[in-house]
């Protein structure tokens, strides 16, 4: 392994709780829900049973000139103002042809979607089947494809080192993550610009979702759907965003006088080799990666005093991964599940999630799991909820499952 120490020094995100990090931060302190009716025509015209979802609370259109984003699917949209607010967050300023902070053969990007750009597709398809192809827009592969969020910020920002696309479904924007910790260990960059980005509320994806029974269908209360890891939950609540973090050379960032988050210890990827959307009933590949975090950090499990669950409100999912944590750390880990406020961001989770707990490590409090109520007594974990709890920690992990036996998991410590 490198001896080469990695540091977070900028955040970016939009989500259903806010168009960038600090309103997002808060609406999870204060127990806000992003989880609302959709205000779409098709949810009437289909006569969806899920009418809900966590859809942006800031429309990305309006933050990006209007001929631009037009040129750009609303996947693409959410990375590029993530990535920007990351960026700045960072103390580095706009590149241009003259002058850069960061020498671009030196700046990679490593930002994971699990879909791409289904709502191009499909609004494509559905002009051509109605007018013909003189109505398909010759930007509809640029626009659909899923290494298009990271290719945008890539061009946006100049990076040269290389741009990835990870695309392992809901594990995706963690996996990024770990994949720029790797660009800059390898030796291939010095900064890395990575994270997770999606947006696919689409009748499509409700409707296949709720016919596989694995969506919350409380159409008339959408802030109390969404319930990790409580004994009413029925179900995930399909949400859109993005996060992004900026991976530093902790030498360089020492040297630029930059502000530093965390320290990414750890990260351990696995895949459970399985089932296609179900996890391994041991939990074999979830319990490795968080050893495995662990084990590349030096940590022992004792060490680590917080966990940032992956927990989307599944009957299955929640007690399988609660027993996980308890095989491969313990009982003792202040556990939390952003989902109950945020949604399931899908391919954006992971890297959301990642920034909510560096931000919990950075401020020593972990916010509350909304809407547990009840806690599963299978779950036998101590989860906070109610209200947010201070804690003193060195080390947290975030971990990010996803469809096809992905797993991720992130290992953070205190600068």
């Amino acid at each position: 392994m490198s001896n080469i120490d990695v540091v977070i020094t900028g955040l970016g995100a939009t989500t259903p709780l806010g168009g960038d990090v600090a309103s997002t931060w808060d609406g999870l302190l204060d127990g806000r829900s992003g989880i609302r009716t959709i205000e779409a025509d098709w949810v009437e015209r289909f006569d969806l049973p899920v009418r809900i979802g966590a859809t942006l609370a800031e429309d990305p259109a309006v933050k990006i000139p209007r001929v631009q984003a037009r040129r750009l699917d609303r996947c693409e949209q959410v990375a590029l103002i993530a990535a920007r607010q990351a960026w700045a967050d960072a103390g580095y300023t706009e590149p241009t042809e003259e002058h850069a902070d960061v020498d671009p053969e030196r700046l990679g990007v490593s930002i994971g979607t699990g879909i791409g750009g289904p709502l191009t597709l499909l609004a494509q398809d559905d002009l051509l089947e109605e007018h013909g192809i003189r109505k398909v827009s010759p930007l509809t592969v640029p626009m659909l494809m899923p290494n298009g969020p990271a290719a945008h910020v890539g061009i946006d920002l100049k990076a040269r080192a290389g741009v990835h696309s990870p695309a392992s479904a809901c594990a995706s924007g963690a996996e990024g993550i770990a994949n720029g910790v790797q660009m800059i260990q390898s030796g291939r960059a010095d900064v890395v610009i990575a994270g997770g980005a999606e947006s696919c509320i689409h009748p499509i994806t409700i409707a296949g979702f709720a016919q596989a029974r694995t969506v919350s269908t409380r159409n008339d209360a959408p802030e109390l759907a969404s319930r990790p890891f409580d004994t009413d939950r029925d179900g995930f609540v399909l949400g859109e965003g993005a996060g992004v973090v900026i991976l530093e050379r902790a030498d360089l960032a020492a040297q630029r006088g930059a502000r530093v988050y965390a320290k990414l210890g750890g990260y351990g990827i696995t895949s459970d080799a399985h089932h296609i959307t179900g996890n391994h009933p041991e939990g074999i590949g979830q319990i490795s990666a968080m050893r495995n975090a662990m084990r590349m950090a030096g940590l022992d499990p004792s060490d680590v005093g917080h966990v940032n669950a992956h927990a989307t409100s599944t009957v299955v999912g929640d007690v399988g991964e609660a027993a996980a944590i308890r095989k491969a750390i313990g009982r003792h880990p202040v556990v939390t599940a952003p989902k109950g406020a945020l949604g399931h961001l899908v391919g954006g989770a992971g890297a959301v999630e990642g920034i909510a707990t560096i931000l919990a490590l950075y401020h020593g409090i972990v916010p509350a799991t909304l809407n547990l109520e009840n806690l599963d007594p299978k779950v036998d974990l101590d989860v906070v909820a109610g209200s947010p709890r201070k804690v003193e920690l060195s080390a947290a992990i975030s971990n990010s499952f996803g469809f096809g036996g992905h797993n991720t998991a992130l290992l953070f410590t205190t600068a």
